[in-house]
């Protein structure tokens, strides 16, 4: 296939361009500038500079390309700024899809979230509702994810990946990231909150088996729904930091339930490298 992959040089698209390729796949990585940091020169790799902002140049720019799919891992989380990232999924993906949409392009994968569903006791599947009467500041989060997913619903074909917690390099939970900093600076708690998480290797191979899934939301996540004080003692001896701060009795975010991965691998085939952080976070 020639997949279009908008979002080529973040975290997710560095390792997606490398794996489309290897599995035999032509890849037009889209960039925001031409002189980022993908190499034109790799094989089966043809780099385009287009700003998702500009609906007219990201237009053209798909339209040249002729697609058999564009890849939407598109992202903004230079700054940890929650309001950007949300524009970013409400104006980057309704743009993208409307370039999609007039190049023809029948199928649409696209990266979302994993920790948006509605309040419950158990890990959320597939079928669990978004949490759309949340309030801010995660409203704000959850209004940019329905955006994008309902945009990329629009096309013939679509798959919407709802991604864990990412870990591994380049992430925020790597040795040199956000959250092994605040670990080191005491700044990351325990905690009854449940989080699921996902390695950012098996994370890129989720999105290159997508283009073969059928339409639908798929929770790429592990196998291991677990506390903060079950995974950030593991987390910061992996990172070299002193074991986090107890909270207590504190209760659980009612949201924070983590993600159920059942469907990926029982139905879809989906197997994980690192099935677990407990492992994964021993690669750090």
């Amino acid at each position: 296939m020639h997949v279009l992959l908008a979002g080529s040089t973040g975290v997710l698209g560095r390792r997606v361009v490398p794996a489309l390729v290897a599995a035999g796949h032509r890849v037009t990585a889209l960039t925001r500038r031409a002189d980022a940091a993908v190499d034109p020169r790799a094989p089966g790799v043809t780099v385009v500079s287009a700003d998702v902002y500009n609906r007219e140049s990201l237009a053209r720019a798909v339209a040249r390309a002729e697609p058999d799919v564009v890849m939407h891992q598109l992202t903004d989380l230079s700054r940890a700024d929650l309001e950007a990232n949300a524009r970013m999924r409400r104006v980057g993906t309704r743009n993208l899809v409307d370039a999609a949409h007039a190049a023809g392009v029948r199928r649409i994968v696209a990266q979302s979230i994993a920790w948006v569903y509605e309040a419950g006791d158990e890990p959320a599947d597939e079928t669990t509702p978004l949490d759309d009467t949340t309030t801010q500041p995660r409203r704000g989060t959850i209004e940019g994810v329905i955006a994008l997913e309902t945009a990329v619903r629009e096309a013939p074909e679509w798959v919407v990946l709802r991604y864990g917690l990412l870990y591994g390099p380049d992430t925020w939970y790597a040795k040199d990231g956000i959250k092994a900093d605040d670990a080191r600076a005491g700044r990351l708690p325990g905690g009854r909150d449940v989080s699921s998480f996902v390695h950012v290797d098996d994370a890129a191979e989720a999105a290159v088996a997508a283009l073969h899934w059928p339409s639908g939301v798929v929770n790429v996540v592990d196998d291991e729904p677990a506390t903060a004080d079950a995974w950030a003692p593991v987390f910061a001896r992996a990172v070299g930091a002193p074991p986090p701060a107890t909270v207590g009795d504190a209760p659980r975010a009612d949201w924070a339930r983590g993600a159920d991965n059942h469907f990926a691998r029982k139905h879809l085939g989906w197997s994980l490298t690192h099935p677990s952080w407990r492992s994964g976070f021993d690669t750090l």
